[in-house]
């Protein structure tokens, strides 16, 4: 009996110590991971591609929790994981969620007209439902891409002002038949909301998802309130940064107009997806993508092998993002306070270098130096379809890089000789070189739409260093590319390029007297003219250099 006793007693003590030391590797390896994540964003945020707060968590562990930059950078306020920050358009799947959570208390169906919950309903919106507002597919165009849109951001204004903006306007499409982004359709959700529910918009989430899942630092973000730890928005220009454009929170509402804090959008991730807050019928309806992997107020997708749930925001001083993994269970939030920050890319670099051990890839192959040179070139979309839109493809060495437009370099992976995958592009960008009909390089990019993008290699012109008209651009030494572009060349950053000359950069050029908007364009980042005090906003909020020429 007793050696028994002593048997199970050693059998115990080895079973806690095996479990001891795979718990210590388990804390070690967890260690190691944040603090790669860490370095990166730190590189990031020293080089101000980065301002805000992250999070990372697997299997309901939370890896990294942490804040880079300044919440508020005139008062040296660093950002926290407590720091709230505007969400923008991750608001759509709260509200997405609140239209699902009145279904099930049988209060509404999302097959029913928009008609049967809206006032004055326009004989138009009689076949428009629910469910197409919230997948886009509408056909009600966005209010936020009127041109008089800017001028009306800055005032404050009610629901039903908002909805007689786009009431009376035609239906760009018969709905269903198409996607199309559309910020009226959830302002018109969050309409819905308030008036089956009986409550206001911020009352119904508060009370049904804020306060279940424990979320003390979310909310309806009010310009006139005074709220602890909100952090100020910010927009880079010319590597500087500069106080955002005001926009009246009453605007966005159910399209836009939530603040939060990474710690707490984890919260409604893991409430959400553990059944607390909807049940699992509505879950699903929730993540079930209709048109061009959209559902009700997220984006789903294979990817990695598994199933991503992701959904971005961008408002006036803040870029989000929200993205999680079914399997391994993992989630990335991503919330940063520079308005021009890509945060889906952050958060998918973050992604990767938690998931590396699970990722299923593709494997790459090696492709000659010689064979990468002949890639190199700056490929133009359709500019019918897609205006201004470029791509810079540079070698160097074994390695090949894409360059976006406002962003860094992505290093390519390639997975044939002509074939390249951009992993930490939010949707893992493909790239195939290839050859037109008339023996011109091609570019077909998927990735960015529903459908692939032919891209054609353009050949661009020497620099402009002759003329009447001499603009100067100090600095940016270590550019690969300057251009000027401006209403004397129909804002084309392709057709007027600038030569090196001293510090920095020159462009000469012949224009007529008169009125001339320009900016400069230093590897594909849009700036106005740092030695040019003299400014205009255009009328879609762009703000240009303005040259009166005698």
């Amino acid at each position: 009996m007793k050696t028994s006793i002593r048997r199970a007693s050693l059998l115990l003590a080895v079973c806690l110590l095996v479990s001891a030391s795979a718990r210590a590797q388990t804390d070690a390896e967890g260690r190691e991971l944040a603090s790669r994540l860490d370095k990166r964003l730190t590189e990031l945020a020293a080089r101000k591609r980065f301002s805000g707060a992250a999070l990372v968590a697997r299997e309901g562990r939370v890896i990294l929790s942490q804040g880079y930059g300044m919440a508020n950078y005139e008062l040296d306020v660093p950002n926290t994981p407590q720091t709230k920050f505007r969400l923008g358009s991750l608001t759509k799947q709260f509200t997405a969620a609140a239209v699902l959570l009145l279904q099930e208390r049988g209060k509404l169906s999302v097959q029913d007209s928009v008609c049967k919950h809206v006032e004055g309903c326009p004989a138009a919106w009689q076949s428009v439902t629910v469910h197409h507002l919230l997948t886009h597919t509408s056909g009600i165009p966005s209010f936020t891409s009127f041109p008089e849109y800017r001028q009306t951001s800055r005032l404050p204004t009610t629901i039903p002002d908002i909805i007689k903006r786009f009431r009376d306007r035609p239906l760009e499409f018969a709905p269903g038949e198409r996607f199309n982004y559309s910020n009226s359709g959830y302002v018109l959700l969050g309409h819905l909301v308030e008036k089956i529910s009986g409550k206001s918009y911020e009352e119904f989430l508060r009370e049904n998802f804020f306060v279940p899942a424990g979320m003390t630092r979310t909310g309806y973000d009010r310009n006139e309130e005074v709220l602890p730890g909100r952090a100020s928005g910010y927009v880079l220009r010319d590597g500087r940064l500069y106080n955002a454009d005001f926009i009246d929170m009453s605007i966005p509402h159910g399209a836009g107009a939530l603040y939060s804090t990474v710690e707490d959008l984890y919260l409604w991730d893991q409430s959400l997806y553990g059944g607390k807050l909807l049940s699992a019928k509505s879950l699903e309806a929730m993540t079930t993508p209709f048109r061009v992997g959209y559902a009700y107020g997220v984006g789903v997708r294979p990817h990695w092998g598994s199933r991503s749930v992701a959904h971005g925001g961008g408002i006036e001083g803040f870029n989000t993002y929200l993205v999680r993994w079914d399997e391994p269970r993992t989630t990335v939030v991503v919330l940063s306070n520079i308005e021009n920050v890509n945060t889906a890319s952050v958060a998918t670099a973050l992604a990767r270098e938690a998931l590396s051990d699970k990722i299923a890839v593709p494997a790459t192959v090696r492709v000659e130096p010689a064979v990468l040179k002949t890639y190199e070139g700056r490929y133009e979309a359709d500019q019918a379809t897609r205006p201004g839109l470029f791509l810079d493809v540079t070698a160097e060495g074994d390695k090949l890089f894409v360059k976006y437009p406002s962003q860094d370099r992505h290093l390519l992976a390639p997975v044939a000789a002509a074939e390249f995958l951009d992993f930490d592009d939010p949707n893992e960008a493909r790239f195939v070189f290839g050859k037109d009909a008339g023996g011109g390089a091609t570019l077909t990019a998927s990735g960015f739409g529903p459908e692939p993008l032919v891209m054609r290699r353009i050949t661009l012109p020497p620099p402009s260093l002759r003329g009447n008209t001499t603009f100067r651009l100090k600095g940016h030494t270590d550019a690969s590319l300057v251009a000027l572009a401006g209403t004397f060349n129909e804002w084309n950053q392709s057709r007027t390029l600038c030569g090196r000359e001293g510090d920095g950069w020159v462009c000469r050029l012949d224009l007529p007297p008169g009125k001339h908007l320009y900016k400069f364009v230093v590897d594909g980042e849009w700036m106005p003219d740092p030695a040019n005090p003299a400014r205009e906003r255009d009328p879609q909020g762009n703000v240009n250099s303005v040259l009166m020429k005698q």
